[in-house]
């Protein structure tokens, strides 16, 4: 009798390993960013890092949408306000009912923080559920129909918090006429003040792990190859049997849940909720980091907000980028070296990246000179030239700063293969 021909299939554990390794390796990474990271840039920088975290789920799960799938939608910052209040609601009204507070209960790791990471969930679930009614009209629209479909959503989300009603503060409140179940009480126009802070540096780069993680897993999955089909061709697509509706729907679900997480995050970070946060001005603050970062790169998104998240902070005071010329044109010179001079192609790319990097900071350190020079106070141009930058990046990089590709698609190391030499008998290698 023959022995049993070898399964195919991973192992059970290997299939577990596999799919928990990178919850561990997240919550590994916010770990370090709380206790390590933050404690030593300081309360300022670990503010700014905790908004460029949540910048990285908003626009990584957006890239879902516009740059797997090719649509255009302009309503994200709806699905983050509607998971942002869901959850502000969970833990104010709930911690008012259940610990006689609103205000914040049990330190790092304590019940208050589970409460919102309970709500930003559930936000996440109502975001989702929106989702599905929004990507319902991308079946029969697309481009600038679809983006004024989403950009009304947007809109009306913001009309709809504006309208609720005046927040209550006091837990004898909610069983008085001041309650009313419709318009919930959720502060109207004036926004939701008081959150307790719940957000730290863990919860938030460990969400932002676990949401780049989810999008490499898509993107590399039957489903991703079906949304980067759709991008490319739809009618092709369409003649290979995949089910176009479906896939559209399911772009707009899993992003919406991901900025719905958002949503909570931000709503307990110390800042107040306001209908505005549902606006198209942020909504387009999304769009320009898939933009600039590349449509569908997941790695060109997260470097773009990162990038776009912490230069405004810096340049609040351009005038002491000036002291900082000597490293950026050391790396501007080395960057040129390498991409011109090696052969690797890892290395020449690397050296691509210092050289535009190194321009960058170089340009920024030249303007804080200028300031000191002038004697100025630059800070109030800080916009000015935060757009200027825009511009010349989407001048010189129309498709990204990494196009459709991922930066590990880079530093493949491998040497030029020589062409072909034609001989009288035909092609040789």
């Amino acid at each position: 009798m023959d022995a049993a021909a070898p399964s195919l299939s991973p192992s059970r554990a290997a299939g577990f390993a596999r799919g928990v390794w990178p919850l561990l390796a997240a919550a590994g990474f916010g770990l370090a960013m709380q206790f390590w990271v933050g404690p030593a840039a300081g309360p300022f920088p670990t503010t700014v890092m905790m908004q460029v975290g949540i910048a990285i789920i908003l626009a990584v799960s957006l890239n879902i949408v516009n740059g797997f799938t090719g649509q255009f939608s302009i309503g994200h910052a709806g699905f983050m306000a509607v998971g942002g209040y869901v959850a502000a609601t969970c833990t104010f009204y709930g911690g008012m009912i259940q610990w006689e507070s609103p205000g914040r209960y049990g330190g790092f790791l304590g019940l208050g923080e589970w409460l919102m990471v309970a709500g930003s969930l559930l936000g996440g679930g109502f975001a989702a559920g929106l989702g599905y009614v929004v990507g319902l009209p991308s079946l029969r629209l697309r481009g600038d129909y679809l983006a004024i479909v989403t950009l009304g959503f947007g809109e009306i989300v913001r009309v709809l918090l504006q309208r609720t009603g005046k927040q209550l503060f006091v837990k004898a409140d909610l069983g008085t006429d001041d309650f009313k179940v419709w318009p919930p009480p959720l502060g109207g126009a004036q926004g939701f003040k008081e959150l307790p802070t719940y957000t730290n540096m863990f919860w938030v780069w460990l969400f932002a792990a676990i949401t780049i993680f989810a999008a490499y897993r898509i993107k590399t999955s039957s489903t991703g190859r079906a949304f980067l089909s759709i991008r490319e061709d739809e009618i092709a697509a369409r003649a290979m049997g995949i089910d176009i509706a479906k896939y559209k729907v399911r772009a707009f679900v899993v992003a919406a849940f991901f900025a719905g997480v958002a949503g909570g995050l931000y709503g307990h970070s110390g800042v107040n909720m306001a209908p505005g946060d549902a606006g198209f001005q942020r909504s387009f603050e999304f769009v320009i980091m898939v933009v600039l970062g590349g449509m569908g790169s997941i790695s060109g998104v997260t470097l773009a907000a990162i990038v776009l998240g912490a230069l405004p902070e810096l340049l609040r005071n351009p005038n002491a980028l000036g002291a900082a010329w000597p490293y950026a044109l050391g790396a501007v010179v080395l960057g040129y070296a390498a991409s011109k001079l090696l052969r690797k192609r890892w290395m020449t790319t690397l050296g691509t990246f210092l050289l535009v990097g190194g321009s960058v900071a170089l340009g920024l350190a030249i303007f804080g000179k200028i300031g000191v020079w002038m004697k100025a106070d630059l800070s109030q141009y800080r916009m000015v030239l935060y757009s200027l930058l825009l511009i010349l990046v989407m001048i010189f990089r129309p498709k990204g700063l990494f196009g459709v590709h991922e930066v590990w698609d880079f530093f493949r190391s491998r040497e030029a293969t020589p062409p072909p030499k034609l001989e009288a008998g035909g092609m040789t290698p």
